[in-house]
């Protein structure tokens, strides 16, 4: 057996020196030269050592830090603070004085003496882990581990990029101290300092003092005393170890640790580390809660809906990663269109009309006309992430791609599209079609061809009540909600005319992202749609025609100041103003004397709307306006079909829920609530006679007016708007054919 060296030899020390600094990596030493003849022994040459230095960047910018948004109402009240990392960068007076020198002492007690690297701290260590005989005192200056926080920094959530900021490698090490010496050149200590103490990570997602102090003692860092001060530079060494929450004893062992450092260094008396040391922890602990879930009456939606735009609308950067990093670098204040009085108004009507207990939920959105701002979004359900408390994060009132689920049938809150399309074709306002009780649904021309109903049986379309038999004039069937004279009406104007309109109301896709369907039961809201996407509609309506889509912010400031580019309403005129004159004056009709009369407001002004429900009451809606503010109103199944029949909701019992019994009144608690007291807008009109009364009913149906009666209108019609391929205007043949788009509508 080999004889052993006796433990301490000076061989034994050298090695032990060699083995730190491979673990330091030959830290700082390379650059006074005292450590050139060990590059050899770990298998590096001088040419080597040289074209390393060679190829690192000669100066070093200091990135953006990543930092806390916050998001406001249109009031100027904070909706949210929101954060891929929860920073609040701080100038060198916002910090309290014992705290950066509390940071200093434990990390880096000569920092202000040496330059970028401590030549007598890497001796220190090189003897101290020689006679412990482990490599674990280390001799990284502040200004090192400053350098290398920002490598972190930048790599943000790329695990490539971490692994290599972090890896130790001579490579990174060498780079690290040119950046350091560099570095210390151009920047003053305290600057350094500032700078590290805005970067350094304290555990529960605190990144810098600030956010530090706020989460572990709920103030700020320019009032930190002498043990907290110390306990929080004692974190940065290991975060996880030392955590205060977890860890209190260990956490406080750390923090007296500090405490005897600034004493040792002059920096404190011996009274004040006394009493410092008696003191206990003293924790004000917050949990960080990211952004949304901070949100008061109901905006974590639309908070959420805020993040979804910043991170998908080219007004942002051109490309998602682009956008993704200005949302993660944070530091932005962005200015919303929501207005507080709206909110708050929506937010009590959907959590008073329906319970988050409920089987069912509510969702409402509100739009000023003629601006696509959206002043409200609300839902019955609270925001967050605890399913045992009935807590969503799924937006209800919006898309798919924006955060929200596959939408809800609209049901026949869409007919008023249908019509809006017939009367911008020419079909006069006072159009009668038979209107039966039950009809198969007849060929109908489309953008590409025909539609043809070839179900075997072919498929039939029914109105909600035996009793509703035509013919019906559009006035009285907009009032009753009839559904096959609006299936008759789209056979003679055409699916084309149709889903055109549509598109121009902002409908382009379903709340899915699916192709809108050009198909007959379209026409009855068979197919799902956000309240938000009806919303903008009806704010359309209310507009004179007006269609803006619909935004939800209305600026965006940086960090350095700068007001961003943000997303534009872009208005256009979707209908002529007379189409949607006749529009709001049959949705008049509906509010005085059809399905929705029953929703007036108590200040008496006009409104107009549309009822909606779906087949087996999987959905319900009310969409409804004065020329001032337009809010849809959807009720179901937030996740499921749940049939609303014999169910309770918000303590009341329904047989069954229609538009104007279960959305509706939720419409009218948040529009009372908006607009008592303010301005009483009327709407422009057509006149629209009454039809005459039927004497009987059951008497034969008087054939549909001849195709070509449809020029006899009212001029609506805006040049150019509406394409036809050949042969399309006009009546359908009536026969039969495909059977495919069918679903829930058409209801009440």
């Amino acid at each position: 057996m080999a004889p052993q060296r006796p433990a301490g030899s000076p061989l034994d020390k050298a090695g032990l020196g060699l083995k730190f600094l491979g673990i330091s990596v030959l830290s700082g030493v390379l650059v006074a030269g005292m450590a050139l003849p060990a590059i050899g022994a770990l298998g590096l040459t001088a040419k080597d050592t040289a074209e390393s230095f060679d190829n690192v960047p000669t100066d070093f910018k200091t990135p953006t830090l990543s930092q806390a948004s916050y998001i406001y109402d249109a009031g100027g009240g904070l909706i949210a603070k929101v954060f891929d990392r929860d920073r609040t960068i701080l100038a060198k007076e916002q910090m309290a004085p014992i705290m950066r020198q509390a940071q200093v002492d434990i990390e880096d007690a000569r920092f202000y003496e040496h330059g970028a690297v401590d030549l007598k701290g890497v001796a220190r260590a090189i003897g101290k882990n020689a006679e412990s005989g482990e490599a674990t005192q280390g001799a990284s200056t502040l200004t090192q581990q400053y350098v290398k926080n920002v490598f972190v920094e930048q790599a943000g959530d790329d695990k490539e990029a971490f692994l290599l900021a972090t890896q130790k490698s001579l490579g990174r090490k060498i780079k690290e101290l040119k950046i350091a010496v560099k570095l210390e050149e151009e920047l003053s200590k305290d600057q350094i300092l500032t700078n590290y103490l805005n970067i350094t990570f304290y555990g529960h997602q605190a990144y810098g003092i600030e956010s530090a102090a706020q989460r572990y003692f709920s103030k700020s860092a320019k009032d930190l005393t002498i043990p907290e001060a110390a306990m929080l530079a004692g974190l940065v060494q290991n975060p996880s170890a030392y955590d205060p929450v977890l860890h209190p004893k260990a956490a406080q062992i750390r923090r007296d640790t500090v405490i005897s450092k600034l004493l040792e260094n002059k920096h404190i008396s011996a009274e004040e580390a006394k009493a410092a040391t008696a003191a206990p922890l003293g924790l004000k602990y917050k949990e960080p809660l990211n952004g949304c879930i901070t949100a008061q009456n109901g905006m974590g939606f639309f908070c959420d809906y805020v993040r979804h735009v910043v991170k998908q609308d080219p007004s942002f950067g051109k490309t998602a990663t682009d956008r993704q990093k200005l949302w993660s670098q944070g530091g932005l204040k962005i200015y919303t269109t929501i207005d507080p009085k709206n909110q708050a108004a929506a937010h009590k009507a959907v959590t008073t009309k329906v319970y988050p207990t409920d089987d069912v939920s509510a969702a409402m959105t509100m739009i000023k006309p003629g601006t696509g701002e959206i002043l409200a979004m609300a839902q019955t359900r609270p925001y967050g992430l605890d399913g045992n408390q009935k807590q969503t994060v799924l937006n209800l009132n919006v898309d798919a791609a924006m955060g929200g689920g596959n939408g809800f049938s609209p049901g026949s809150t869409f007919k008023p599209i249908m019509a809006a399309a017939a009367i911008e074709n020419g079909t006069p306002v006072t159009q009668q079609y038979p209107s039966e009780y039950k009809i198969l649904y007849p060929s109908m021309n489309t953008c590409n061809g025909t539609w043809k109903n070839t179900d075997k049986p072919p498929a039939t379309i029914e109105n909600e009540s035996k009793s509703e038999i035509g013919p019906y004039q559009l006035k009285e069937a907009m009032a009753k909600s009839v559904n096959t004279y609006f299936i008759q009406m789209a056979q003679e104007t055409g699916l084309c005319a149709f889903k055109q309109m549509a598109n121009k109301l902002g409908i382009k896709t379903l709340a899915s992202g699916a192709a809108f369907p050009e198909v007959p039961s379209m026409v009855l809201g068979a197919r799902e749609l956000s309240p938000l996407t009806m919303a903008g509609v009806y704010a359309a309506f209310a507009a004179r025609g007006k269609f803006c889509t619909p935004i939800a912010i209305k600026s965006v400031v940086n960090n350095a100041g700068t007001q961003l580019p943000v997303p534009q309403p872009n208005c256009t005129q979707a209908m002529s103003e007379t189409t949607a004159d006749a529009i709001n004056t049959l949705l008049l009709g509906v509010t005085e004397k059809g399905t929705g009369s029953s929703l007036g407001l108590d200040d008496g002004r006009q409104i107009a709307g549309k009822t909606g429900t779906t087949d087996n009451r999987y959905a319900a809606w009310f969409n409804g306006y004065t020329p001032e503010l337009a809010t849809a109103v959807w009720m179901g199944g937030p996740t499921t079909y749940v049939s609303m029949k014999n169910i309770k909701i918000g303590g009341k019992r329904f047989d069954s829920v229609y538009g104007a019994t279960g959305p509706g009144p939720i419409w009218q608690m948040a529009m009372n609530d908006v607009l008592m007291g303010t301005p009483r807008g009327t709407f422009q009109t057509v006149d629209i006679p009454d039809p005459q009364p039927k004497t009987d009913p059951n008497a034969t149906n008087p054939a549909t007016p001849p195709a070509g009666d449809g020029g006899q209108g009212n001029g609506g019609l805006i040049g150019g708007n509406f394409t036809f391929p050949p042969g399309m205007i006009g009546g359908g043949n009536g026969g039969n054919g495909n059977g495919n788009g069918w679903g829930n509508g058409g209801h009440r």
